[in-house]
């Protein structure tokens, strides 16, 4: 366990925005034993450092999305006031040289395991994908249905549909 986030859960905190798979300036504050202030605080610092492909800023959207799907407060009730930066496999080594403790290094080490292992999973649903559409080939189009069904499980969830909170008036569609 590095900080308070055991190794096993940082594959959990890895995220793609922008197509980009990225872990959340908290997270990483967490995982290195410092708080999120204090990690903003040395990037501010050593902004040369952080080029936009090791760390960016969330649009207001996106927070707003990660937001909700994380059930964090919102501003005015104790929560962030600034919006989260997010940082690379690169971004996340470049924060242990600029935090400069033992922590850091040693969690450093785990964070880039985990964007390893989260690497080879991608390669592996692609080879996955890539056997399915031999069997696809091979065989006749009485198993599509079967072939879709895999295809359609191997896709990652889409989130439900926001549903408008407050007062709906009657006859109106939600």
């Amino acid at each position: 366990m590095t900080g308070m986030i055991p190794a096993a859960s940082l594959e959990q905190r890895i995220h793609l925005v922008r197509g980009v798979r990225v872990m959340l300036d908290e997270d990483l504050a967490q995982a290195y034993g410092v708080t999120t202030k204090r990690l903003n605080e040395q990037v501010t610092r050593n902004r040369k450092r952080f080029p936009a492909d090791f760390m960016f800023q969330l649009t207001a959207e996106e927070a707003s999305v990660l937001r909700s799907q994380f059930a964090t407060s919102r501003s005015g009730w104790g929560g962030r006031r600034t919006r989260p930066r997010v940082f690379t496999e690169h971004g996340a080594v470049m924060l242990a040289s600029v935090l400069n403790s033992p922590s850091a290094v040693a969690a450093s080490i785990l964070v880039v395991r985990a964007f390893i292992r989260m690497r080879e999973l991608v390669a592996v649903h692609r080879d996955l994908a890539k056997r399915l559409d031999e069997l696809e080939r091979k065989y006749d189009a009485k198993f599509r249905v079967v072939f879709d069904s895999i295809r359609a499980l191997m896709q990652p969830p889409q989130p439900p549909p926001k549903r408008q909170i407050g007062f709906q008036p009657k006859g109106s569609k939600e």
